[in-house]
């Protein structure tokens, strides 16, 4: 029997590097030249302005982005413009210069203003509109059980996070300070719980960079799922769990949610966030939740490509932060601190019980 070809490492930090860095200065020359001597009325300087302007962003632009533009923000911008054709949005902006709240165009149009919001907030990030003012039966799930049962949706997922800053790095989260000091030493005690955590990615991550971290650490996910699992630390165990049933790990240090929320309605969230809450220990236990943060105006083009995805599939959201402290409190807790790591990063949002 043939034996397998050893793998080659991949150099995953080529997904955050820029495509063509080397190009950067010499397009960036070239447009300066082109941009002293431009005129409106000249067509052919116009285009050739415009032709290096592409190549720029091509060559600053990462992998990782290319691929999102392509595969999320550009599809989903060109669905939020065939439905502002449909509900007018175009024809009321030029019929109405000047700025405007959502709420006003809401009204005007007879559109829901949430579902406005989301969409022209994209439509905004993408560069369609100007921001300059703040202003279910079959389901996803299943259908991704049916069509994709290989688990083509966790490896994709997977690809979207590499290179990516992740919250168990030094600088972002102080893991030793927030979660190891002060921990239960025992070999049994339940440290960590990847709740929906997949084939393990952050699980499997976090023992790599945290060795030290006592105790047993929990994926959870349905039964289908982690028959997927491949590779993994033997420190980790398995565990069958449906998030919306009683959470069978008590006390655990911590609780931890990686775009498990955003698949979800408040309501529903609730209930999931129930069963975490049941759970945990005064005093002692965290939920980290892993998810985008939305400011009020400026996000990042990523995330509002998101939001529009969860909208789209789930019925869902990516939230402000507003929108996760209503959640988040009214579901018993309080947010210790939301950590960052610059623009178009998912946070860490750090909570305890109220």
């Amino acid at each position: 029997m043939e034996s397998m070809p050893e793998s080659i490492p991949l150099d995953v930090s080529v997904a955050t590097r820029a495509n063509e860095a080397r190009s950067v200065t010499k397009l960036s020359n070239a447009i300066g030249l082109l941009g002293k001597e431009f005129s409106p009325d000249k067509e052919e300087e116009r285009l050739q302005l415009l032709k290096q302007a592409r190549l720029l962003v091509q060559a600053l632009e990462t992998p990782r982005e290319t691929m999102i533009k392509h595969c999320w923000a550009q599809p989903a911008a060109t669905l939020l413009i065939h439905i502002g054709i449909e509900a007018g949005l175009f024809n009321h902006l030029a019929q109405n210069p000047g700025p405007k709240r959502v709420d006003q165009v809401s009204k005007a149009l007879g559109f829901d203003q949430d579902v406005l919001a989301r969409a022209m907030r994209h439509l905004g990030s993408m560069g369609y509109l100007k921001e300059d003012v703040i202003g279910k039966d079959k389901n996803i799930f299943q259908h991704m059980m049916i069509n994709y049962p290989n688990g083509e949706f966790q490896n994709h997922m997977a690809g979207y996070r590499q290179g990516r800053p992740s919250w168990m790095d030094d600088g972002f989260f102080p893991v030793a300070e927030k979660l190891i000091q002060g921990a239960d030493t025992s070999a049994d005690a339940a440290f960590l719980v990847d709740i929906g955590g997949s084939i393990g990615h952050d699980l499997d991550e976090f023992c790599r960079k945290h060795p030290d971290a006592p105790g047993r650490h929990s994926l959870q996910d349905l039964p289908h799922v982690l028959s997927q699992v491949q590779r993994i630390d033997n420190k980790i165990e398995l565990i069958e769990y449906d998030f919306h049933t009683e959470q069978p790990v008590k006390g655990a240090r911590a609780y931890y949610l990686h775009s498990v929320l955003h698949d979800w309605t408040d309501e529903v969230c609730r209930s999931i966030l129930s069963h975490i809450t049941a759970a945990m220990k005064p005093g002692y236990s965290k939920l980290l939740v892993n998810e985008n943060v939305l400011p009020p105006t400026g996000a990042n083009w990523q995330a509002t490509a998101l939001d529009i995805m969860m909208m789209t599939l789930n019925s869902s959201r990516e939230r402000t932060e507003g929108q996760w402290r209503n959640l988040l409190e009214s579901a018993g807790l309080k947010i210790v601190k939301i950590w960052a790591k610059g623009d178009g990063v998912e946070s860490l949002i750090e909570c305890e019980l109220a």
